[in-house]
């Protein structure tokens, strides 16, 4: 937060979170310039969130991953679930809480330049706009390497959120564009048990977990991957597992055996191996590389 004092960072954000990441990228871009990244993060809302504002310094896009709540976008009430979008720009008077018992976890960014809400437009997501989109895992995914690449901070932070802003962008324009489809029952089990996977790798161990938790036999979990995936169900969990396992080492270092547990695994050096396969790199590596930077 070297580039942002207090005062201003208390005006562009909300007191009242918990666990929160931020970072902050570009706010004064020159006259002109292209819709990019501002600022932007993740936040555990406490049960007394509430942001209440007639206007605000950007255009922003943001994501429920959990929890519930309401958004009022110029006065049109809309609730808010795991897997909501909603856009709002400089103008839109926005007001957001959350649900006390069931306290959101959402990711936002804040773009900056005079064309950031036509960008959003563009995106399927126009400011005032509410969606709730069916397979969203993904976006996390997506809000975290941006948050990642906004807090290094090195030389080439501003083309790299930049780019990972038009990926995130265009995901969610795939996602608006596959949710306006006619509907696919098996593709949307398919979503549905990918989500699943997704966010709750970090207890899930066996196949027969997964189709549990999905409501589906395990022949069936196979078949949908087999059709709409590019491996089998449990190796997109592996997958998963192994990319959480890689950002609690970058983002907060420790012993292996730690990370190991923190996705289930009780054997260290079959994590190790599991997590070399995926990445390619071994996880004491990683933390080698964590240290170096």
């Amino acid at each position: 937060m070297d580039n942002i004092g207090r005062p201003v960072q208390r005006a562009l954000l909300s007191q009242q979170v918990s666990g929160a990441r931020y970072f902050f990228l570009n706010l004064a871009p020159a006259r002109g310039a292209r819709p990019g990244p501002a600022l932007g993060g993740r936040e555990l809302c406490n049960p007394d969130y509430r942001v209440d504002r007639e206007s605000y310094a950007y255009a922003g896009l943001e994501y429920v991953a959990q929890g519930e709540g309401r958004v009022e976008l110029d006065g049109v009430s809309h609730p808010l679930a795991p897997g909501a979008v909603f856009a709002y720009d400089r103008a839109t008077r926005c007001a957001i809480h959350t649900d006390p018992a069931r306290p959101m976890v959402k990711y936002f960014v804040c773009l900056a330049g005079a064309k950031a809400g036509r960008r959003l437009a563009q995106a399927g997501v126009a400011p005032g706009r509410v969606l709730l989109l069916a397979a969203h895992a993904e976006l996390r995914g997506l809000f975290e390497d941006l948050i990642h690449e906004g807090e290094r901070r090195g030389r080439l932070a501003k083309a790299l959120c930049a780019a990972r802003l038009d990926l995130l962008l265009l995901k969610v324009e795939e996602h608006v564009r596959q949710g306006s489809r006619v509907g696919d029952p098996a593709r949307e089990r398919f979503l549905r048990c990918r989500t699943l996977i997704e966010e709750r790798a970090e207890q899930l161990a066996t196949l027969e977990e997964i189709a549990a938790v999905a409501g589906l036999e395990v022949s069936s979990v196979c078949r949908l991957f087999r059709r709409y995936h590019d491996c089998s169900p449990y190796q997109h969990l592996l997958r998963r597992k192994m990319t959480l396992a890689a950002e609690h080492l970058v983002e907060n270092g420790g012993l292996v055996k730690e990370a190991a547990q923190r996705v289930g695994f009780a054997d260290p050096y079959h994590f190790s191996r599991c997590f070399k396969a995926v990445h390619g790199v071994a996880p004491r590596d990683l933390l080698r590389y964590r240290r170096a930077g």
